[in-house]
């Protein structure tokens, strides 16, 4: 099934970038090359792109200052840097203009091929989410869930009152009832951090969840190994 996703590379090397462009164009990318950072910001000012892919290192305006004019057009849209140094000064300030990913060349590229694609579910995911976000009570199984109060019940039973990020994250379950739950999406709307302490702390979270489902045996979490969790429903 071919992409509609249209992404704007700017590299101020023509061979590089040419070779870029024309491997995300085999793997059905839709994709413009701009040879500086002045030309990545025209053609960014004209078109409609989904994904972002900057230079660090460039003459006229590098990719940094370019992140920060597009981040004031467009603040979602993902934006991935590619740097001839690995210095972490330069990581952390990209991360810092809210880079979603970070490459040193040379790099895999089909490591890159897999990041954009995370990068662009990730997207579409959160883009689905923030349909939802103004609904806040949810019947599943014999479950009534209201996210607004943080209170869960169970047919007549006393509703239990769940702690912030316990709220926070049976919302997210319940959004993608019987679909996948990605780790990492979860890790960040809620801990706004990805780290192995962060993913600990979820697992604990998941856990007094799962206790409190028990009551409707119909109703199960599901850890899909690698992945993410499913609220499964029969």
């Amino acid at each position: 099934m071919k992409s509609n996703n249209k992404i704007l590379i700017v590299e101020d090397d023509p061979n590089f970038g040419s070779i870029l462009r024309d491997y995300l164009n085999l793997n059905d990318y839709k994709v413009t090359l701009a040879k500086n950072g002045i030309d990545g910001f025209e053609k960014f000012k004209s078109n409609k792109f989904d994904l972002c892919i900057l230079d660090v290192m460039m003459p006229y305006k590098d990719g940094f200052t370019l992140a920060k004019e597009i981040r004031e057009k467009n603040e979602n849209i993902p934006i991935f840097f590619l740097t001839a140094r690995s210095l972490k000064e330069d990581v952390l300030k990209g991360f810092k203009i809210g880079a979603d990913d970070y490459l040193t060349k040379p790099f895999d590229s089909e490591v890159l091929l897999a990041k954009i694609k995370n990068i662009l579910n990730r997207k579409t995911f959160t883009n689905s989410m923030n349909e939802n976000s103004l609904k806040f009570e949810y019947k599943f199984g014999k479950f009534i869930f209201n996210s607004k109060i943080r209170e869960l019940k169970y047919e007549n039973n006393s509703p239990i009152k769940l702690s912030p990020k316990e709220n926070k994250l049976l919302e997210l379950l319940v959004l993608n009832i019987n679909d996948l739950l990605p780790r990492d999406i979860a890790l960040t709307k809620i801990w706004r951090d990805d780290t192995y302490f962060t993913s600990r702390s979820m697992d604990v979270y998941i856990a007094k969840l799962r206790k409190y489902l028990s009551l409707d045996s119909n109703i199960e979490i599901i850890n899909i190994h690698g992945e993410g969790f499913r609220l499964f429903v029969k």
